[in-house]
């Protein structure tokens, strides 16, 4: 399969800076091909203009999150049928900062996920344990039930991608080991296996503080099939440099 790289840029930059970005990144990805899918996932404000700039580019547009109705009185929020009138192709659900600070439970990203299949876009569900998990040996067990309670049985490879990221790992600076990046990846592997057909063609992504000196080595790990990349992602040159690591 081919690896997806997806850069997620919070609720950061202008629409100015977003759009110099982008524009770097198309201006390298005209020139080679790195083997990889690219993705990028601007703030809600600079989606329109974004997707402007990439149309017709072999650049995919995302958003950070979506609501799970398709209209109605949630002031603020935005939904998966807008995403999709506006051009999105993936939509992020599920991220650790979500489930922390919006207090989101794994229904809500399955209704989430549920709604982006509704309105073709690819769900990127997001599953990863803190560090009280990991040093109590509850990795395995909190991966499966996010899984569990989280993955709508509508998911097909093509519009579902697994992102784990350790929620200690993001935006600190660490990073797991690879024994520990591949034991949970070989694990969401196998849970695929037990729920879904074409289990092996399904991409599930790492995320958790890559960077260009680390990137090479985690893409390399088995059941690795990409990354979701955070604060690296706002620099063109590491975000670049990663996606070439494939």
């Amino acid at each position: 399969m081919r690896p997806l790289i997806a850069g997620n840029w919070k609720m950061n930059g202008s629409i100015a800076s977003g759009a110099a970005l982008v524009a770097a990144i198309m201006e390298q990805r005209a020139e080679i091909d790195p083997g990889c899918d690219i993705l990028v996932c601007p703030p809600f404000l600079a989606i329109r203009t974004i997707g402007d700039l990439i149309q017709n580019s072999p650049i995919f547009l995302g958003a950070q999150d979506c609501h799970k109705d398709s209209e109605g009185a949630h002031t603020g929020d935005v939904s998966a049928t807008m995403l999709s009138d506006v051009g999105c192709d993936f939509v992020i659900v599920g991220h650790s900062e979500r489930r922390a600070n919006h207090q989101e439970i794994d229904e809500t990203v399955l209704f989430k996920a549920e709604a982006a299949h509704a309105n073709n876009l690819v769900a990127i569900i997001c599953v990863g344990e803190t560090f009280d998990d990991r040093q109590n040996d509850r990795t395995l067990s909190i991966i499966e039930n996010q899984f569990n309670g989280s993955v709508p049985k509508s998911s097909v490879s093509n519009n579902t991608v697994i992102a784990y990221e350790p929620v200690w790992a993001i935006g600190t600076g660490l990073t797991p080991s690879p024994m520990q990046i591949a034991q949970v990846h070989d694990f969401i592997r196998e849970l695929l296996k037990k729920n879904f057909v074409e289990a092996e063609a399904f991409r599930v992504i790492y995320g958790g503080s890559v960077n260009p000196d680390n990137s090479k080595e985690i893409l390399s790990i088995n059941n690795v099939d990409g990354s979701l990349v955070g604060g690296a992602s706002l620099k063109s040159e590491d975000f670049w440099a990663i996606c070439k690591s494939v």
